[in-house]
């Protein structure tokens, strides 16, 4: 599989690796439910931007590269947030500053000065869907992490006569309500950051 697509979702992971990307990580993922609407927000804009910084790389004057770049970044938010209220409001309302604040993500700003900026359109794109799909999963991680122990469930879509609660016996009653706080988050991402931190040394110590 392309190293371009596969070094953003463990390698080179935005949020345990890297480090990007940590006010939503912090802010949103007391609920799993609200940590992949926001990673498909993401998702969507990170693709987005690195595909057209690619195509403009060549007539973006380097004066003036950042200012731009976030000009392409704020439309496609604008674009997510529209979207989002119209379709999903309860989760437009879960999320609430969070999505404008997508535009300041240095994890999407970072692809597309080091990335996009310098590379082809096919490895542009490969590098923003393994960034996109890693913060997702590592939002998601930490969102599962949060809730699990601090509510006893997981939030998922209601569909149907399905509610989108999934109430996990023996947590449900007696939680950790630490991880349902923001030291929760902390906590959480310390810990995961830790696990990273050992399986990259494990790799190179096999190496």
């Amino acid at each position: 599989m392309n190293r371009e697509f596969t070094k953003g979702i463990i390698d080179d992971n935005p949020i345990f690796v890297l480090l990007l990307g940590l006010c939503p990580a912090l802010g949103v993922s007391g609920l799993v439910v609200n940590a992949l609407g926001m990673g498909a927000g993401v998702i969507f804009v990170m693709l987005g931007s690195n595909i057209c910084v690619s195509l403009l790389k060549n007539f973006i004057p380097p004066k003036v590269r950042i200012p731009s770049y976030i000009v392409i970044i704020a439309s496609f938010v604008t674009i997510v947030q529209m979207v989002m209220e119209a379709f999903a409001p309860d989760l437009y309302d879960n999320l609430g500053v969070f999505v404008p604040l997508i535009v300041v993500n240095c994890a999407i700003l970072g692809r597309a000065e080091a990335f996009a900026s310098k590379n082809t359109l096919k490895n542009s794109v490969l590098d923003a869907l393994g960034m996109g799909i890693g913060f997702t999963l590592g939002l998601t991680l930490i969102a599962l992490v949060r809730e699990i122990l601090g509510a006893g469930t997981i939030t998922l879509v209601s569909i149907g006569a399905f509610d989108g609660v999934i109430s996990i016996p023996g947590l449900i009653e007696a939680p950790a309500r630490i991880f349902s706080l923001p030291a929760g988050a902390l906590l959480a991402i310390g810990f995961l950051k830790a696990f990273f931190n050992w399986k990259s040394q494990s790799k190179r110590g096999e190496a």
